[in-house]
């Protein structure tokens, strides 16, 4: 028997969007971290320590599950194609906040929901309307409103943005892709390991010596793993929790947060245009997820099954 009560929907969607937005700020909070060690840290030095870290955080959670933290899965194309697209956003996107803003950097990084939408049209065959095609043209536009190429505003570092957010592109269809018996947290930690040889990589080809962090980097270093991996779970359980189309739309608090602590930490003033460009990727994206959503739904009710791992990371 039971009590005769029962969790509504309506609940389980208001908790997931509380967990989707505790994990855009826990995001947020960690992009913070990394840009604040990037002033005394190469990124070559901080993208291998994070991956260390990070690689023994998700073997601690696999081994409490009894899981793997190598099987000869991780050696199917898709894992290792998604490993490289990881890399390459991740190196951008560390890069990116460098050297640029935070504000733009992050505001940029919202046009990923789009991208996909392009991608997935392009390089998976999936079939995309007018509409969303006109989502994806009011994104790109932002992205320019950002950029302002050939103005005195534009900021060369932000193609490092766009460049990380073609990397997070590829890695996200790739995972559409990966055998659904590859554990998430196997994959995690897959990606993290990757960064340690990326890094030792960047740093041989660029000639930079390592530095022996301090009390306070090795804080900000431990702060940046243990908001990712809480940001990452908390992202799984709002997925998990709610619906797509109330829950997704969610995402962009990111840029919210972001524009705060660009503004409160760093002292960034972003001008009218730049924010004009945020509105519209965050319009476009949020039209497209519920598109998206909406489709799911209709494809389910029919009996259909598209196959695909949808992303369920940043």
């Amino acid at each position: 028997m039971t009590d005769g009560t029962q969790t509504s929907p309506m609940s389980e969607n208001g908790r997931a969007a509380m967990f989707m937005i505790g994990s855009m700020a826990m995001f947020a909070i960690e992009d913070a971290f990394i840009k604040t060690l990037t002033g005394g840290m190469p990124v070559w030095q901080l993208l291998a320590m994070t991956g260390v870290l990070g690689t023994g955080v998700f073997w601690m959670r696999l081994s409490r599950r009894g899981g793997r933290l190598w099987t000869r899965q991780l050696l199917h194309p898709m894992v290792v194609l998604r490993n490289l697209g990881e890399v390459i956003g991740a190196v951008s996107f560390v890069t990116a906040l460098a050297i640029g803003e935070l504000a733009s950097t992050s505001a940029i990084l919202q046009v990923l929901p789009l991208t996909l939408v392009l991608g997935a049209a392009v390089f998976l065959g999936e079939k995309v309307g007018w509409r969303r095609w006109a989502s994806v043209a009011a994104g790109f536009a932002g992205v320019l409103l950002i950029l302002r190429p050939g103005t005195a505003a534009f900021q060369p570092a932000m193609l490092w943005a766009v460049a990380g957010v073609a990397g997070l592109t590829l890695r996200d269809l790739a995972t559409r892709r990966v055998p659904r018996d590859v554990a998430s947290d196997q994959l995690s930690a897959s990606a993290y390991a990757a960064m340690v040889p990326a890094g030792l990589i960047l740093g041989a080809v660029g000639g930079q010596g390592a530095v022996l962090p301090d009390l306070l980097q090795m804080f900000l270093l431990a702060g940046t793993v243990v908001f990712g991996v809480l940001g990452y779970a908390t992202l799984i359980a709002a997925s998990r929790l709610g619906e797509a189309s109330v829950v997704a739309p969610f995402r962009y608090t990111r840029l919210g947060f972001a524009l705060l602590v660009a503004a409160v930490v760093f002292g960034e003033r972003p001008d009218l245009p730049m924010l004009f460009g945020a509105g519209l990727i965050a319009a476009a994206g949020i039209y497209a997820m519920w598109r998206e959503a909406g489709l799911g739904r209709r494809v389910r009710s029919a009996g259909q099954v598209d196959g695909l791992i949808r992303p369920g990371s940043r």
